[in-house]
């Protein structure tokens, strides 16, 4: 007899707790990539090529309820003709459906559902390529950059969350004993039972630049702890996320489940699909990462649901002091130029005093730390092949709009320029833009900005970059900052500053400022805990008797199904 999905992954399952647990890194996934792709399992890159381009041009089929015909909304900034048509569905037929779905998945217990959300990773695992591909050609991000966001590290921070699900669900006792002093003094043993019931049915909203890496954790740790899924993609990027579903329910159907534990929301942008979707009555939980504004919206009309929101946000830079100048400038150079600004650490916001600061090359000024930031930009940008593996494409028109805007409002430290990239003449390449304002434009500044923005915003001291820092990103939220200061105290003041506003933050890290500096579980909204039990109640039942056994409670449920 074939073992069950928790038996075939137990082992790997309870590694990725431990390391959790103690606070260490379990990459099962990334690690075997570097035995190679054969190894690992993964299609080879060629293969998974031709198997991407069988998919374009066609329909994209999942068999869901309610399709009410396809939706096209896809096109590659790379120039290659997308044309994927996918279910349109009717969303209160796909949120019945998901409704339908709860109570069988709820039964199926922990173990199992822990043990098929490990079985999709490793079937993702295996398509790692092609959702490369997939995420490269929706969001513009070069190649290998798309690899990281879609391939194995997506999938060791998806393990991580289903970890994460699996120990805090575990905590929870199955059974209660104690005894319960009567008025006589006589014991009396009561028994009972705690349960975790699911809040229902979940959404998660697609992220348009990662898709995967934003998504996942939101997909599987709402899957782990009983919850079904309706994946609702950014029109802009659906192919990364649609691999996905149709993985998820192909395991699930060949488990013997309702394939419709996951499905699939695609529309076209003006139907406001995610607004609707988000304030179904029956829609309990809600996954998104992205910009502020639209986080504050869920929040304030998604209130029959509780909303994870992780928001982009105003990603700053505090500059006091370095003793290692060239080094922050690299750094700086290549955070602001990795993926077209598109990166979730990009930082927006350099407070800079506008008097200048200490280095280890004697004092700079606000101009000649603008102007060398810019030759650092330019220098690493000098040849094409670098630039194929760093620099994306551009996606949408609203980065050509805030490229144009944003330059308007000061004067102008790096030009945004068209860059060649090998291969594609017609792409739209860009180098970041940087400009430099004062303390005082803070309409500016504190506006969330597409692509690669930069403000370089002169302040009166460090205490006043601190007191802006906070009280920005207090307001608006951001996932990153970075100080650099060779001062103590202004490392201490800049660690309870981000503290106080919600915020990772990193000293010093001057040779490259780095892509991602939290795990998967670290930055997850609301904390890792939270993330998981906020998905769930636990309900007790106490009763002065022996227990019920399984075969009782079948029984039982058999009479409520009369």
């Amino acid at each position: 007899m074939r073992p069950g999905p928790y038996e075939r992954h137990r082992e790997l399952l309870h590694q990725a707790v431990r390391a959790i647990t103690a606070g260490e890194r379990c990459a099962p996934f990334t690690e075997a990539t570097w035995r190679g792709a054969a190894d690992a399992g993964m299609r080879s890159p060629r293969t998974a090529a031709k198997v991407f381009g069988s998919l374009l041009g066609r329909a994209f089929d999942l068999d869901q309820p309610g399709e009410l015909g396809r939706v096209v909304t896809e096109s590659s900034p790379y120039g290659t003709v997308m044309g994927i048509g996918y279910p349109r569905c009717d969303p209160a037929a796909l949120v019945t459906a998901s409704g339908r779905a709860t109570a069988e998945w709820r039964v199926a217990g922990l173990h199992h559902r822990a043990g098929l959300a490990v079985e999709m990773l490793r079937r993702l695992n295996t398509r790692s390529h092609e959702l490369a591909l997939a995420v490269h050609h929706t969001t513009g991000q070069p190649l290998p950059a798309a690899f990281r966001a879609a391939g194995p590290s997506a999938q060791d921070r998806a393990l991580e969350a289903v970890a994460q699900a699996f120990a805090e669900s575990e905590r929870v006792p199955a059974d209660l004993r104690w005894e319960q002093t009567r008025r006589r003094g006589q014991p009396l043993p009561v028994c009972g039972t705690s349960t975790l019931v699911p809040r229902g049915v979940s959404l998660l909203i697609g992220c348009p630049d990662y898709p995967l890496w934003n998504g996942y954790p939101g997909l599987f740790t709402s899957l782990v702890t009983g919850n079904p899924v309706i994946v609702a993609p950014h029109p802009r990027s659906v192919l990364p996320l649609a691999i996905t579903v149709r993985i998820a329910r192909e395991v699930l159907a060949e488990a013997g489940h309702a394939p419709d534990i996951v499905t699939l929301a695609v529309a076209a942008p003006g139907e406001r699909l995610h607004q609707r979707l988000a304030t179904d009555p029956a829609v309990r939980i809600v996954d998104f990462t992205g910009s502020a504004r639209f986080a504050d919206w869920l929040e304030r009309h998604a209130r029959q649901a509780a909303v994870f929101a992780n928001r982009t946000g105003l990603n700053t830079v505090i500059v006091d002091s370095t003793d290692d100048y060239r080094g922050l400038l690299r750094g700086l150079a290549l955070a602001l130029c990795r993926c077209s600004g598109t990166v979730r650490t990009t930082p927006q916001n350099i407070l800079v005093p506008a008097s200048g600061f200490d280095t280890d090359e004697g004092p700079k000024s606000l101009r000649e730390f603008g102007a060398d930031l810019a030759e650092a930009v330019d220098r690493l940008l000098a040849h094409p092949a670098r630039v194929a593996r760093l620099v994306g494409a551009l996606a949408g028109e609203e980065v050509r709009a805030a490229l144009a805007e944003a330059g308007r409002y000061g004067p102008v430290v790096h030009a945004s320029q068209p860059l060649s990239l090998p291969g594609h003449p017609v792409v739209d390449v860009r180098s970041p833009l940087i400009v430099r304002l004062g303390a005082q434009s803070e309409r500016v500044y504190t506006r969330e900005w597409p692509g690669p923005v930069a403000f370089l915003v002169g302040t009166e001291s460090t205490a006043r970059s601190l007191a802006l820092f906070r009280g920005t990103v207090g307001r608006h939220g951001a996932l990153y900052a970075a100080v650099h200061s060779a001062d103590p105290l202004v490392l201490a003041a800049a660690e309870t500053a981000a503290l106080d506003a919600g915020v990772h933050l990193v000293q010093n890290v001057a040779d490259d400022l780095p892509a991602d500096p939290s795990s998967a579980v670290a930055d997850l909204p609301g904390t890792g805990a939270h993330f998981v039990t906020g998905r769930f109640r636990v309900l007790r039942s106490r009763h002065a008797s022996v227990p019920a056994t399984a075969r009782d409670r079948r029984a039982a449920g058999a009479l409520l199904d009369v």
